[in-house]
């Protein structure tokens, strides 16, 4: 598949990626990540191996366009749960029972 990652174009198949990949150690995932294999790789990482550029030099957008339509499976950034309010025993209990405490 022909894509273009940091206006280069680059011819770009399914097993040429897992091949430059093989026996490339993953760093840790901190935002949008692919798998590739068995292994979870930050997108910027996998971008740097494939084009062999620097990754300033490219957005997590382009590589995640082009692993997608290579087939992989990307994933975006965890959804953070919004923190709710602590509730008192009193108030706990009362919620349980069905009985608004106010305060």
């Amino acid at each position: 598949m022909r894509c273009v990652i940091a206006r280069f174009p680059f011819d770009l198949t399914k097993t040429g990626v897992l091949a430059s990949m093989k026996g490339v150690k993953p760093e840790q995932v901190i935002g949008d990540s692919v798998i590739i294999g068995r292994r979870t790789y930050p997108l910027k990482q996998v971008g740097q191996v494939i084009t062999r550029q620097d990754r300033r030099d490219f957005s997590a957008g382009e590589v995640l366009r082009a692993m997608t339509q290579l087939g992989f499976t990307c994933r975006g950034l965890p959804r953070v749960a919004v923190p709710t309010r602590a509730l008192s025993p009193l108030q706990q209990a009362s919620a349980m029972l069905g009985i608004p405490v106010t305060g």
